[in-house]
């Protein structure tokens, strides 16, 4: 699946399901270690995210079983250390391993991460990772290919404070500080949803967690936990990918398992544009209605503002607007680099270092091009084209699909880093294409 190549220029049409979410999924498998008892995940998505850590978590003897209909079975009762160069062989393609660090370090008292990967789309320290970890109590030893980490007098409750609403270093926290002596306290915490679904996971574990409105959450640690039944949160990253796709397109999709509340923010800009949607009992159907798009200002933000992983979809579609579009990321300081894939389509559009579109944000003033200003429309026109990240890859396959005439589609496989079948779901949608060894 290296590469395909895409015969552009037809309407999306018909429907896609979506399953759990994957910024949820992986992140309530790795919680599967603090429990006694074993725990049953639904709706997981196979998607190679979630292969990672099931192999991750193979190694550190979690026996798991995972069925056609995406229910995941996680029995931990036979937890053990594993070799940092089997980890490493493992994880090399994923974030994932740090969140590993706090329930290993109440399982096993220590913990070994490789240097990790993931998207290269800005800085995602680990900084915040290591100093929470060593606010519990954890002692970290870096090494060549990695670091260790071991917790000779255990961990306890910890106050901390984010300088950034991070999601993963708020993960990190909850899995930590659940099973650690005292109380937690994590002000400057991220709320998104995901997160909110992973409270509710540790909670149905027996763990004790409260959430203030000014990003504030306190756990009272407790010394046990069982395992879990839970239903994943669909995944809103592909409902929106899918919305802009038939916007983009001129197509109409039903995105089946998608909700409104999780998507109120993405909705009010779709209809912005012009995009129309309307809400079902079962999802949600996005569509282009006919007529002239609009073009709109947005500025990405921590929940509940406008997600990151939303806008390079969306700037697709932006390059069929009428007018200039601006886009401020103001989440990671290096998003844009799928622009020039676009570019090289047709589309006009100009990065700038300035914080456009109204506020001010961190990447002001430090030579990042993290402001876009997109001009439409365009007609798009079939590339050759190297997929660079998932977002941004799942992009290009819709600027592909857009375009008039045909395009080759290279390092396809990152898209299956986040998105479930979605060669197949394409192929449902109308789209045309074919696979090139």
């Amino acid at each position: 699946m290296s590469q395909i190549t895409v015969e552009g220029g037809k309407p999306l049409v018909g429907r896609v399901d979506l399953k759990g979410a994957k910024n949820l999924v992986t992140k309530a498998m790795v919680a599967a270690l603090l429990g006694e008892t074993p725990s049953i995940l639904r709706d997981v998505p196979k998607i190679s995210d979630v292969e990672v850590v099931q192999r991750l978590l193979e190694l550190h003897g979690v026996t798991i079983d995972f069925d056609d209909a995406g229910v995941m079975k996680l029995d931990p009762s036979k937890v053990k250390s594993a070799r940092m160069v089997d980890i490493d062989a493992h994880a090399g393609s994923s974030r994932i391993p740090i969140l590993f660090c706090g329930p290993l370090l109440h399982q096993l008292g220590e913990a070994f991460i490789p240097d990790l990967g993931g998207c290269h789309i800005g800085d995602r320290p680990v900084d915040y990772h290591l100093e929470v970890l060593r606010n519990f109590g954890a002692v970290i030893e870096k090494l060549p290919n990695g670091t260790r980490m071991t917790a000779p007098n255990g961990l306890h409750g910890a106050k901390i404070s984010l300088p950034y609403p991070s999601v993963g270093a708020t993960e990190q926290v909850l899995l930590t500080a659940t099973k650690a002596q005292g109380l937690t306290e994590l002000s400057g915490a991220a709320v998104e949803p995901e997160i909110m679904d992973l409270i509710a996971i540790l909670q149905k574990m027996g763990a004790i967690i409260s959430v203030d409105t000014d990003r504030v959450i306190r756990i009272e640690g407790v010394e046990t936990l069982n395992g879990y039944s839970h239903r994943a949160l669909f995944d809103r990253n592909e409902a929106a990918s899918w919305a802009a796709a038939a916007l983009a397109t001129g197509g109409e999709i039903m995105v089946g398992g998608a909700r409104q509340q999780e998507m109120t923010t993405f909705l009010n800009v779709f209809r912005k544009i012009g995009g129309a949607f309307e809400i079902e009992d079962d999802g949600i159907r996005f569509k282009h209605p006919g007529g002239a798009l609009q073009p709109v200002v947005i500025e990405t933000d921590v929940h509940p503002g406008f997600m990151t992983d939303w806008q390079q979809p969306l700037v697709v579609a932006l390059t069929q607007a009428t007018g200039l579009s601006i886009v401020h990321e103001t989440v990671y300081e290096n998003r844009f680099g799928f622009t020039e894939a676009l570019v090289k389509m047709g589309a006009q559009i100009q990065i700038y270092r300035e914080c456009l579109g109204g506020n001010p944000c961190r990447f002001g003033q430090r030579n990042f091009y993290h402001s876009a200003v997109i001009s439409g429309p365009t007609q798009l026109v079939g590339a050759d084209i190297t997929v660079p990240d998932l977002r941004g890859g799942f992009s290009h396959m819709v600027a592909a699909l857009a375009a008039q005439g045909t395009s080759n589609v290279s390092n396809v496989q990152l898209i299956s880093r986040g998105y479930e079948h979605f060669l197949e779901k394409l192929e449902a949608l109308g789209a045309s294409f074919s696979f090139t060894e």
